[in-house]
C-alpha cells in the first residue's frame, strides 16, 4: 500500500537512525507516494526512490512557513467528466496546477476519448466541453481512484473502454470493479467484468434513471451522479452524504453548473 509508506517516510524523517523501506512486491499507486516525496521536499525533508524501495535519512527537520495545498485531481475529474458528457459550453476547473498527483492522467484520457479539453498549466485551469467521445483502453495500476469516472465515461462513449490492471482497486472503501458494474448495469450500461478487468460497451449501453447505491463511498456516489447527468430520467443516489469524505459541496457544485439536484430524500 502506497499509504504505509508514505506514512513510514513521513515519520523516518524525525527518528535518529532514518528509514528504509524495501518492497517486496510490485507497488501499485506508485504516484502517491511521489506525491508525498514532492511534499516531503517543500518542507525541507530529503526522501528518495532506491533500487529496492524508498530511503529517507533520519534527524531531519520539517521546515515551512506557508503552504499552498494543490487542487485535488481526484476530485476534478467528476467535474472535467461532467463536463465531457454534458456542458453546455464551457466547463472551467480552476486549482489544477501541474503536481505528482497520477489522477492528473484524467486529461490524457479525455483527450483520447476525444474530448475537447484544454489544460492552462501555468493558469492552473483545465476547460472541458461536451463531446462525442470513442472507447480507449485505460491501465489504472497507478490510478486506483479514476476507475468509477472512467468508467462511467465509457458508458457514455462509442465503442469499448476496457479499465485494465484494476485488480488492487476492489480493495478501496468497497469493491469500486464489482460495484460500478452493478450500478451501471442498473442504468442500463452493458459491462463485462473480469477479476483485473472492466470493460463498458458503450455501443449497447443506453443509460436511464434508477435508483442506486453509493455503498458508503464518495467515489461511487459522485461517478454515479455524472452518470445520471446523461440517464433519461431522474436518479436517486443511496448514500449521497459520503461525498463528505473527499467533497463535501459536491452536489452544490453541480447545482452551480446547471444540474437540477434535490438533496431532500
Amino acid at each position: 500500500s502506497s499509504q504505509y509508506i508514505s506514512a513510514l517516510l513521513m515519520a523516518g524523517a524525525v527518528t535518529d537512525d532514518g528509514v528504509n523501506v524495501e518492497l517486496t512486491t510490485d507497488l501499485k499507486s506508485e504516484p502517491y507516494v511521489d506525491i508525498t516525496v514532492e511534499l516531503l521536499a517543500d518542507f525541507g525533508v530529503d526522501a528518495e526512490r532506491t533500487e529496492s524501495g524508498y530511503r529517507v535519512a533520519g534527524g531531519q527537520q520539517y521546515r515551512r512557513e506557508e503552504y499552498r495545498v494543490p487542487g485535488d485531481f481526484s476530485s476534478m475529474s467528476y467535474l472535467l467528466a461532467a463536463g465531457a458528457v454534458a456542458a453546455d459550453g464551457e466547463v472551467v476547473v480552476a486549482g489544477a496546477h501541474p503536481s505528482a498527483q497520477g489522477d492528473s492522467a484524467i486529461v490524457d484520457v479525455l483527450e483520447r476519448m476525444g474530448a475537447t479539453v484544454a489544460w492552462d498549466r501555468d493558469a492552473g485551469e483545465i476547460t472541458v466541453e461536451r463531446s462525442d467521445l470513442s472507447g480507449v483502453t485505460v491501465d489504472v495500476e497507478n490510478t486506483p481512484d479514476l476507475l468509477p469516472t472512467v468508467a462511467v465515461l465509457g458508458a457514455v462513449a462509442d465503442g469499448d473502454t476496457r479499465i485494465v490492471n484494476c485488480e488492487h482497486v476492489r480493495l478501496k472503501e468497497t469493491d469500486r470493479v464489482a460495484v460500478m458494474a452493478d450500478e451501471l448495469s442498473t442504468m442500463g450500461a452493458s459491462v463485462t467484468e473480469k477479476p483485473d478487468e472492466l470493460v463498458v460497451h458503450g455501443d449497447d449501453s443506453d443509460l436511464v434513471g434508477a435508483r442506486v447505491a453509493g455503498h458508503a463511498d464518495h467515489r461511487i456516489v459522485m461517478a454515479l451522479a455524472v452518470a445520471a447527468l446523461v440517464a433519461d430520467g431522474d436518479t436517486v443516489v443511496g448514500g449521497a452524504e459520503h461525498v463528505d469524505v473527499s467533497f463535501p459541496d459536491f452536489f452544490e457544485t453541480l447545482s452551480a453548473l446547471g444540474a437540477a439536484v434535490d438533496l431532500s430524500e
